[in-house]
């Protein structure tokens, strides 16, 4: 297992391509140029020391050096030791809406980032738990598996945006019922489902499977997310506004936070409704609910003590550059006896 500390001076190898443009143009002006001056044969009468196989070396010695030294700065760092962390948390799966309706601005920036926004801070706050995460809107698809890496499931919560489901609405029975198949640890007592959503335009028979999903040991809670006076859903392109969604009577179509369906939900799979407005509410309520349930212990693998490389790469930096400056342009003895272009001696 590997570790990259800092990727961004990757970026510095794009200097080589820059530097072997350069080298190339350089040394086709210098040949144009000399030929003026003179041709082939005398020129090497004039510089029969003149070596092109010197000069594409030192460039390529150069080259790597950078090309170690990006690698140095970027400090790779390898995990020499696999332990066995034992930690203790409670199985908690976000479902989030990203229906069309999730595009109101009646909370800021809207309602679909507010969400998002939402869920960072919990994953934040966490520390023992897993966590997975599931999409909907006219139907349900999962985004992330139950893990305890919560950099990559934040990487993929902030990638979600309402365009990833082509059928709209607001399927909330098919995103519970695709959250009880995300429980793969039949010891674990507490299991936990936080729906984010405005609780518009549910489908199917949500009630129904929210007692499902109780019996199986779900505790569902419900975070609201939006505002009863509500508002109209913009139409963006390349984050220019074009127009605001209308109905087929022409109508503007203005979206509101339904408290009712999300309260009903919760209240039949015991657990209760949470106001979205307050992100610093909405964490320590969700924190505090965490906490009033038995932790289950759980092992998991992991490398440690990890151990910078950089060393190696900007030795070899040094060495290659050493390198260069020692070896000059002209030709040595021992490359004469090579001949490695079939020169006339």
């Amino acid at each position: 297992m590997y570790q990259l500390e800092k990727p961004i001076f990757f970026y510095l190898l794009a200097a080589i391509v820059v530097m072997g443009l350069l080298f190339l143009i350089v040394l086709i002006w210098k040949k144009r140029t000399q030929m003026k001056f003179s041709n082939s044969k005398v020129l090497k009468k004039l510089s029969p020391d003149q070596s092109t196989f010197k000069s594409f070396l030192k460039f390529f010695l150069l080259a790597f050096a950078i090309a170690c030294l990006s690698i140095a700065m970027v400090n790779p760092k390898i995990g020499t030791k696999i332990e066995t962390v034992k930690r203790e948390g409670v199985d908690v799966v976000f479902a989030l809406d990203v229906s069309k309706s999730m595009l109101a601005e009646d909370i800021a920036p809207n309602r679909i980032e507010k969400s998002k926004q939402l869920v960072t801070q919990i994953i934040n706050s966490l520390a023992g738990d897993r966590i997975g995460i599931i999409g909907y809107a006219g139907s349900a698809f999962p985004q992330v598996p139950i893990t305890t890496d919560f950099s990559s499931a934040k990487l993929f919560l902030n990638s979600m945006n309402t365009d990833m489901v082509s059928s709209q609405g607001t399927a909330i029975n098919e995103a519970i019922q695709m959250a009880t198949t995300y429980y793969n640890d039949e010891d674990q007592v507490n299991r936990v489902l936080f729906i984010i959503s405005d609780g518009e335009d549910h489908e199917g028979n949500v009630t129904e499977m929210a007692e499902e999903a109780s019996q199986l040991g779900i505790r569902i809670f419900t975070i609201g997310v939006g505002t009863e006076q509500g508002g109209p859903i913009p139409i963006k392109r390349n984050g220019l506004l074009q127009h605001y969604k209308r109905d087929e009577n022409n109508e503007q179509v203005i979206t509101r936070l339904n408290t009712e369906t999300l309260k009903e939900i919760s209240n039949n799979a015991n657990g209760g409704y949470i106001d979205g407005k307050n992100t610093k509410e909405v964490v320590e309520t969700v924190t505090s609910i965490l906490n009033g349930m038995d932790k289950k212990e759980f092992e998991s693998k992991q490398f440690t003590d990890f151990k910078d490389q950089f060393q190696w790469f900007l030795a070899g930096a040094l060495l290659l550059l050493i390198l260069d400056t020692l070896i000059l342009e002209r030709k040595t003895a021992w490359l004469k006896k090579l001949n490695l272009f079939n020169e006339d001696v």
